[in-house]
């Protein structure tokens, strides 16, 4: 029986640009530097914590949801459009940075770097899962899309705000604390993953620019309305309460009439990310399974350490053997 293994699974540009904006108010090369800290030790302390086995930081590529729905985050651009001349200066060196960061970790270390032309990170990250269900995984990263994916094989952890998730619920990884919530002054609730991903099919995300199936959908349902959770607590049998609360129907701005029904399944297929279409799935596989036989890479250390003196990354470059655990970790 071989030995089961610990993958780290980072959201690469997730955190990359996550940890920008721990830097406040500095100037960029040390916003830069910051990020790559934040991207260097969030690995490194999981890797430790979770005794890490091999680390694969995936990459985003052109999603494939936007030829199957036009609207899929068609709001970024238009967020970045209304960004100063400097702002989006500042974006382009960090783009430059990240893409350095990238090819050195693809070409001087031992970590897997992956990327499908027509899939996201978290497609990528959900197809390893899939391809190695009797091992443990980490995903390191902020997005809460990837509650949906956790299970006792699988956890998350938020780099920025330094918290574990998992079906137990929120840790401080610093302390091993529960998490309090500050409204309820209780510790934060646990993630129960199919309702996560439920609810989140009928709100959309505002941040993809994915509509509501369900707009003013309330978590619990009144005497005469069907709520979110009654809904998904008779999914399995589809009785009254997920029929009463599928077959709404409601009118947009634009005077077109929506059953709610129609628009989960359409949420379902751009939310669920064990839903990718088959195409798609196969051709992560098939890229997995070629990082999976990368060739060994030599003097891991050594390039470490030259990185750190191009980026002046002087803390990290003080301790390389603390770094070059994870580097150096080979499949």
């Amino acid at each position: 029986m071989m030995d089961k293994k610990t993958f780290i699974l980072v959201d690469s540009l997730n955190m990359f640009f996550r940890a920008k904006h721990v830097g406040g108010g500095k100037d960029i090369d040390m916003r830069v530097g910051m990020a790559m800290h934040i991207m260097f030790n969030s690995v490194k302390k999981v890797w430790r914590e979770f005794d890490g086995s091999h680390v694969v930081f995936c990459l985003e590529g052109r999603s494939w949801r936007k030829d199957f729905y036009a609207p899929y985050k068609a709001n970024r651009k238009v967020i970045r459009d209304q960004r100063s001349v400097k702002e989006q200066e500042d974006d382009e060196l960090f783009f430059e940075a990240y893409n350095d960061f990238v090819e050195y970790l693809d070409t001087k270390t031992n970590c897997s770097v992956i990327q499908q032309p027509n899939a996201e990170a978290d497609d990528l990250i959900a197809t390893w899962i899939q391809e190695h269900p009797e091992d443990n995984h980490v995903i390191v990263s902020t997005d809460s899309d990837f509650y949906q994916l956790l299970a006792e094989n699988v956890i998350q952890y938020n780099g920025t705000t330094d918290q574990i998730v998992s079906l137990e619920g929120f840790k401080s990884a610093k302390t091993g604390d529960w998490v309090i919530d500050k409204k309820t002054g209780e510790p934060k609730k646990a993630v129960n993953p199919e309702f996560a991903l439920f609810e989140k099919c009928v709100r959309g995300d505002s941040s993809d620019n994915i509509f509501s199936a369900y707009p003013g959908a309330r978590l619990k349902g009144s005497k005469n309305k069907t709520g979110i959770t009654e809904a998904f607590n008779d999914r399995i049998t589809g009785g009254f309460d997920y029929n009463n609360f599928m077959l709404q129907r409601w009118v947009d701005h634009e005077e077109q009439e929506h059953r709610v029904i129609d628009d989960f399944e359409r949420n379902k297929i751009l939310i669920d990310l064990t839903a990718q279409p088959d195409e798609i799935r196969d051709e992560s596989k098939r890229i997995i399974s070629e990082a999976v036989n990368k060739k060994p890479v030599p003097q891991v250390g050594i390039h470490f350490m030259k990185f750190c003196a191009k980026w002046n990354l002087q803390r990290m470059s003080d301790a390389p053997n603390d770094y070059a655990e994870f580097l150096n970790g080979q499949l």
